[in-house]
């Protein structure tokens, strides 16, 4: 599914954190198919208008296109969509099941004044410069979008179809007035005279109507063919192409050399202009209802399956590199400390009275707490529990098929509402840790666990939602979403934590192999490579290098209207991620306890978390692929991957810690301590 930036900070950061599986033709109870008998109405909806230049999407009846009688009316869109953006509206299109139609006339509407040297350009002429591209929707099927010149033909089913071109000669802006909708059906076995819609594709041309307005807009006069409908006239053409001319012998659909042969001009998208649109219907015996979104996910083979098998082949190398030198190092390493560390003395050993090195001197202060705020350690391991444990959730039922593209905003409101019922966990981990870290500030610490990270997300999305209001983008939220969101944060996520807290602080403290003396040993000089910079460097670059090739596509579809649903792959990265953070974290802790320094909490959540380090300078590079040059934009997009970024710091940080904190209990248990 297409998962762009919402005004909150979820589809970012869920897209960062998510795994799934390649798509298949599964849909659950809920997403039930329609069947049309031949002649009902079938209708035709416009969702936002999205452009990768300015990444704020607006709604379709911004710009003056044509509007059904009485207006367009919104669908009831669910919380999920509000917060991606979307805004299903109704439309003037009058389509019939099984029934062509031949250049359809939809009304006659002013764009605006011609474009001129030292004068603003009119709003469509804007949307077009700036790339706008239009979203419809039959049967909750998003359209793919057909383009035709002179030599190729390009069908491609994402980021819907432009508005309209601007000229390479005269570098004036062309709108397009008119659309080939062709519609795929498929007959249903189980019942009589009944399909079902399949494909939906737009095939759109700038087609400059010379027109005097009709004098009737419901014109009941017959074709040629008398056996025509009635058809909906608001102008009569003077220079009509086949496709439009009302006394023709034989009605023909529009075609590319229809509009552009003898040297038709296309629509200058300026002044009166009359739009018009054919529809097709063909049936595809092949394509069942079931599998209609899988060309859509899979963008039609547009990314070959093996670019994701080389990306995990490239993530496992760096895992097994990984493990092998764990292996190679603290495998043989730990197993010369366990048996010098447990052999028993001798008398002349005694004698010389030979001084002890390495990890076991720290055996009394290895499990002292932080040296720096105890209470932001647990805070922070406790958020990052919670986002961990969202995204493990939020693949199992992704990757299970819970999650349809066809149900909209499901997607977000998965990883929304997961996230606010994984409070509990999160009070629990601050709790529990806390206790263990002797806190006394116990409210405290749970209160920043449930205001903190919560807190400077709501903030983000408020100043971007601001943002997104005064570019009159439908990014903004409206303010009863405002409401279900605070609501969702003070009326379930918040008891939650405390009620995770609560059982937490019940529990015993963690318990330790050895105990923790009262005077903190002195920490002897470290080598450069032992430093913080170093560590930071080398940490990150491992886990970001196993997850970069899976990230770039994620990036794509977040931010360039692209469908990403290939859970499965992305699901192993996550994995291999994890586990590589978890990996060398442990190496890196190992080398500090063997310089005797036992301050690895915060170096194992650092070490850990710099991968999100990569990632957020990663954004940069793939910014320039956007096209962006507004301050809106560098605001929008750095604004959210920031936020993505802090988000899996936080959870790749908490990873490393339990990884480091399991691995020191298991060395200290294994040995003897006098």
């Amino acid at each position: 599914m297409v998962l762009r930036p919402p005004s909150g900070a979820s589809a970012v950061l869920g897209a960062l954190l998510l795994g799934g599986r390649q798509a298949t033709a599964f849909y659950l109870p809920g997403v039930n198919p329609q069947s049309f008998a031949e002649g009902d109405p079938v209708k035709l909806k416009v969702n936002k208008m999205t452009s990768q230049k300015t990444l704020m999407p607006v709604d379709y009846y911004r710009l003056p296109f044509c509007q059904p009688e009485g207006g367009p009316k919104m669908d009831n869109e669910n919380l999920g969509e509000f917060l991606s953006g979307d805004r299903i509206e109704s439309t003037p299109y009058r389509l019939q099941m099984k029934t062509e139609m031949f250049c359809e006339q939809v009304c006659i509407t002013n764009l605006g004044r011609a474009e001129q040297k030292g004068v603003s350009p009119n709003k469509v002429v804007r949307a077009i410069r700036k790339n706008y591209h239009n979203n419809w929707i039959v049967d909750n099927l998003s359209s793919a979008s057909k383009m035709e010149d002179d030599k190729t033909i390009t069908t491609r089913y994402w980021q819907g179809f432009p508005v309209g071109f601007v000229a390479t000669d005269t570098h004036k802006a062309y709108v397009y007035n008119h659309v080939n909708l062709e519609i795929q059906y498929h007959k249903v076995e189980t019942e009589v005279d009944k399909y079902r819609i399949v494909r939906f594709t737009v095939e759109p041309f700038s087609i400059k109507h010379d027109f005097e307005p009709a004098e009737d807009d419901d014109d009941d006069d017959k074709t040629a063919d008398d056996d025509a409908e009635p058809r909906f006239r608001v102008a009569d053409i003077q220079n009509p192409i086949r496709s439009c001319d009302r006394h023709a012998s034989e009605k023909k659909h529009t075609t590319y050399d229809m509009v552009y042969g003898r040297s038709r001009e296309p629509q200058i998208a300026s002044g009166k202009v009359l739009f018009t649109y054919d529809v097709t219907w063909k049936e595809n015996k092949e394509l069942h209802w079931a599998s209609r979104w899988d060309v859509y996910l899979s963008m039609d083979d547009a990314i070959p399956a093996k670019v994701h098998w080389l990306s995990i082949a490239n993530s496992l190398v760096i895992v097994f590199v990984l493990t092998a030198m764990i292996a190679a190092i603290l495998v043989r390493n730990l197993r010369r400390d366990y048996a010098r560390y447990n052999k028993l003395a001798t008398d002349e050993e005694k004698a010389e009275d030979l001084e002890e090195f390495g990890w076991k001197l720290v055996h009394a202060d290895v499990f002292r707490p932080p040296s720096f705020s105890p209470l932001l350690m647990a805070v922070s391991c406790g958020t990052g529990t919670q986002l961990l444990c969202m995204a493990v959730l939020t693949i199992m039922f992704a990757a299970m098929g819970f999650l349809s593209p066809a149900n909209r905003g499901a997607l977000l409101m998965a990883q929304l509402l997961l996230y606010v019922l994984m409070g509990s966990v999160s009070g629990y981990t601050t709790a529990r840790l806390y206790k263990t870290f002797k806190g006394k500030s116990w409210q405290r610490a749970t209160t920043l666990t449930a205001l903190g990270f919560p807190g400077v997300a709501f903030a983000v999305f408020f100043v971007l939602d601001m943002l997104a209001l005064s570019q009159g983008s439908s990014d903004a939220v409206p303010f009863t979403t405002m409401i279900v969101l605070l609501v969702l944060w003070f009326g379930i996520s918040t008891p939650l934590v405390f009620f995770g807290a609560y059982f937490g602080y019940k529990q015993d403290a963690i318990e330790f192999p050895v105990n923790t003396s009262n005077i903190p040993r002195q920490i002897p000089d470290q080598p450069w490579f032992m430093g913080i910079p170093f560590t930071l460097l080398v940490g990150g670059i491992l886990p970001f290098g196993a997850c970069f090739v899976e990230l770039y596509f994620i990036l794509s579809s977040v931010w360039m209207d692209q469908y990403y649903y290939v859970f499965g792959f992305l699901l192993l990265v996550f994995l291999i991620l994890l586990i590589t953070c978890a990996e060398i974290t442990v190496l890196f802790t190992y080398f500090q306890l063997c310089g005797e320094n036992y301050h690895w909490w915060w170096r194992s959540f650092c070490t850990a978390g710099s991968t999100a380090i990569y990632v957020f300078f990663y954004s940069f590079v793939y910014f320039k692929q956007l096209e962006a040059n507004s301050f809106s934009t560098y605001m929008l997009y750095f604004g959210y991957m920031g936020l993505a970024s802090l988000a899996l710091f936080l959870m790749t940080g908490s990873v490393g810690v339990f990884s480091a904190l399991w691995f020191n209990k298991t060395i200290f248990a294994s040995i003897k301590i006098d």
